[in-house]
């Protein structure tokens, strides 16, 4: 099999422990874990990091990832405590086993010379040879900016730290880029996957199913299939670059996520 499917257990909306039970029924290969909440954080106890890791080995899922979102990287003062913060993740990462931490940094600006791209680089750079020390991949997620910015970015860092988390709906719903072109201009650098789908409403003005919606918000997500991603070509161009890793579900809306994630597992595994 080229690819592994994973689920981020915050998407099931239960406690841990249910949620990887849940995914472990529903066949899926791995999990995708928050490193930032209540359950789990860069400071829990190593006896609870322990129980977890012993759920995981005997539900037979691997950890795909820690997601270690904890807000842009965008403002020098804030990203002081932000990068000690990170830092921290990465340590947990390493004694979780897991080599990606998945994160947003923020909207990368075009320009080189931007007051914002500079920040943003400059924490990049920090963190990344930080992960760089401990084996680990710090995977930026895709979306806040098209896929050509985002490699400018990630070309133009002195370290192997920093790679992609990718997410195609992302991609699609918020800049309106083609999932399958930006695989090929982040290819080198991509570590980790989100499976999610979605539309740009904006494009759907003179839908009837979504012309009211569209003037009150900018995206929708939808169920695996049913937007705009175009999911057996976006799979085709992973495995065209060899990409061999984690197709991870998330599920941030809709009122029966657990049913969601089913049906997106199952449609995952027609698809590979």
């Amino acid at each position: 099999m080229s690819f592994k499917i994973g689920v981020i257990t915050d998407s099931f909306r239960c406690p841990l422990e249910q949620a990887i039970d849940k995914a472990a029924a529903l066949g899926a290969d791995g999990v995708q874990i928050y490193a930032t909440g209540r359950e789990l954080a860069h400071d829990t106890p190593d006896d609870r990091v322990k129980k977890i890791l012993r759920l995981l080995k005997d539900a037979g899922l691997e950890l795909s990832a820690l997601c270690g979102d904890i807000g842009a990287f965008d403002d020098e003062i804030v990203n002081i405590e932000r990068v000690k913060h990170s830092k921290k993740i990465v340590d947990l990462a390493v004694k979780m086993g897991t080599k990606v931490v998945t994160t947003h940094i923020g909207v990368v600006p075009e320009d080189k010379n931007h007051k914002q791209y500079r920040t943003i680089h400059k924490a990049c750079s920090e963190l990344g040879r930080y992960a760089d020390s401990q084996g680990v991949k710090f995977a930026i997620e895709t979306g806040p900016e098209k896929a050509y910015i985002l490699r400018m970015l990630l070309d133009d860092l002195d370290c192997t730290g920093i790679a992609v988390n990718f997410d195609p709906a992302n991609l699609t719903m918020c800049v309106d880029d083609d999932a399958r072109e930006a695989v090929r201009i982040l290819a080198p650098f991509i570590v980790h996957t989100h499976a999610k789908d979605g539309i740009m409403l904006s494009k759907y003005a003179n839908d009837p199913r979504y012309g009211e919606l569209a003037k009150k918000r900018a995206w929708l997500e939808l169920p695996l299939g049913e937007g705009d991603v175009g999911f057996p070509t976006y799979l085709e161009a992973l495995r065209k670059i060899g990409y061999k890793g984690f197709l991870t579900i998330e599920r941030e809306v809709g009122e029966d996520p657990a049913k969601d994630i089913a049906n997106a597992v199952t449609f995952l595994r027609k698809l590979i």
